[in-house]
């Protein structure tokens, strides 16, 4: 580290207005002395960055990761590295007193490191939707805006349970295949945000096991026999009319024979996030249209 940034960082640490005012635990159960009104906030992952902006607290944010582009505003954000190739000296330069971090994806030694040098790293873990309310709730205590936050939950929460009742009036669940990319096919297994979306939505996802992102070639498919297909935009670069005539080469598939290959936004489901809530949605339309045909879930 060049001995500027050092000298700089010494310096802020010891100003007793940038002391921490208080202490929180983050959502990987670690004790974080924060200050209590934030002021220069680095979120570390695009998720966060976005889940920032929804709060209404985005004037605090002062830089994001490489490829933080929603809303339109965090892309004029200084960038910080990839979320995964985080530059420490590029955080330093932007002066944080909090920086906003994913267990998931995020270098330990990178996080360890702004901790050594006493800045407040708050780190959260989504594994699932509630994961993803007590994220909102937890950021938005830390950041100074519980109603925003009470609003984001409740919204999340009651759109959830009106995806629920709807289900809970049909025993159908139709097996549903889930394509995120082409060449190789890969799908989403079990205990990740696709399955869960899946299954509240009233699927069975035909790639659940114990691999979490597994590889399929077309003659297991071909035995899956899935009744739904549903594949994510531009999955291996290619357009809708592509990725959706690469299944109807085969006919006998029942997805195919009644034209149930639906190709979805990847920006849907693609960051832990409250959008993920109008993923949920979105799946509930294509795997139960009969219980969703108003295109409204109320």
């Amino acid at each position: 580290m060049p001995r500027i940034v050092a000298l700089f960082l010494f310096i802020a640490i010891l100003q007793p207005g940038l002391c921490p005012a208080r202490q929180v635990v983050d959502l990987v159960g670690r004790k974080v002395n924060v200050p209590d009104h934030p002021s220069r906030v680095v979120a570390l992952a695009p998720n966060l960055a976005e889940l920032v902006f929804l709060l209404g607290r985005q004037e605090l944010l002062k830089g994001v990761t490489q490829y933080s582009n929603e809303p339109t505003a965090a892309r004029a954000l200084p960038r910080v590295g990839s979320y995964v190739r985080l530059d420490i000296e590029k955080i330093l330069a932007l002066h944080p007193d909090l920086c906003l971090a994913v267990k998931d994806g995020n270098p330990l030694p990178v996080i360890e490191r702004l901790v050594d040098l006493g800045i407040a790293v708050y780190v959260v873990d989504p594994k699932n939707l509630e994961d993803i309310v007590t994220m909102v709730g937890g950021l938005g205590d830390l950041l100074g805006a519980p109603e925003a936050a009470a609003r984001i939950e409740a919204d999340m929460r009651g759109r959830m349970a009106r995806v629920a009742a709807r289900v809970a009036t049909s025993p159908a669940r139709p097996g549903v295949f889930f394509q995120i990319d082409a060449a190789p096919i890969v799908s989403a297994g079990s205990r990740t945000f696709i399955d869960e979306l899946i299954t509240r939505a009233g699927g069975r996802n035909l790639a659940a096991g114990s691999q979490a992102y597994p590889r399929y070639d077309w003659e297991e498919i071909l035995r899956l026999a899935p009744e739904v297909v549903i594949v994510a935009s531009m999955a291996g670069g290619h357009s809708a009319a592509e990725l959706k005539a690469g299944w109807q080469r085969w006919p006998q598939i029942p997805a195919v024979k009644n034209d149930r290959i639906h190709v979805v936004s990847a920006d849907l489901f693609d960051r832990p996030g409250p959008k993920l809530v109008d993923g949920l949605e979105v799946f509930a339309r294509i795997i139960h249209p009969e219980l969703f045909n108003d295109r409204k879930v109320d």
